[in-house]
């Protein structure tokens, strides 16, 4: 199916049933800014989990996802934490073991990582017949290429109803 494009918040998705928002996390254990903001006004779970789990360090690397349950009336809505991102900041930071110093002027998004992300986030999704909504990921802070992003969203999830919101 391809990618639906649609004007408005993606903290709050369109349509019924099951949703999932996915969105990137950073290796670093910072939230405060992007998107992350939006999901905190309106949820505390997301962050204090993610927040938690990075503090605890099982399982908390790239390429992993953090599920987290925010809704489950009228329908589950989920929270897809998708860590994606070396540090933050344009140009990443040396927050995390020192991989944003291994190449300084590569931006903070590591498109591997996100396809492992989707590619979890899609079993989810079908297992749970829901749909994905997302702003466009990894193309703000994270400073990555929309296309290059795009092209892994169609190639991890385009057997699934995608929707990309713009502000």
């Amino acid at each position: 199916m391809p990618i639906v494009y649609l004007k408005g918040d993606a903290t709050k998705p369109q349509g019924d049933g099951v949703k999932i928002i996915a969105h990137i996390v950073n290796s670093a254990g910072g939230w405060g800014a992007g998107f992350v903001v939006a999901l905190s006004k309106r949820w505390k779970a997301p962050e204090s989990r993610y927040r938690k789990w990075f503090k605890e360090g099982a399982g908390f690397e790239l390429g992993e996802v953090q599920l987290v349950l925010v809704e489950d009336e009228p329908d589950h809505l989920w929270v897809a934490n998708m860590i994606a991102q070396v540090g933050y900041g344009r140009r990443g930071s040396a927050q995390h073991k020192s991989l944003a110093l291994e190449e300084p002027d590569r931006p903070p998004i590591r498109y591997e990582a996100l396809q492992v992300c989707l590619t979890k986030v899609g079993e989810q999704a079908r297992r749970r017949r829901a749909t994905i909504h997302m702003p466009r990921i990894g193309s703000g802070l994270a400073g990555g290429d929309w296309k290059i992003i795009e092209g892994i969203i169609i190639k991890t999830l385009g057997d699934l109803q995608v929707f990309v919101y713009d502000l």
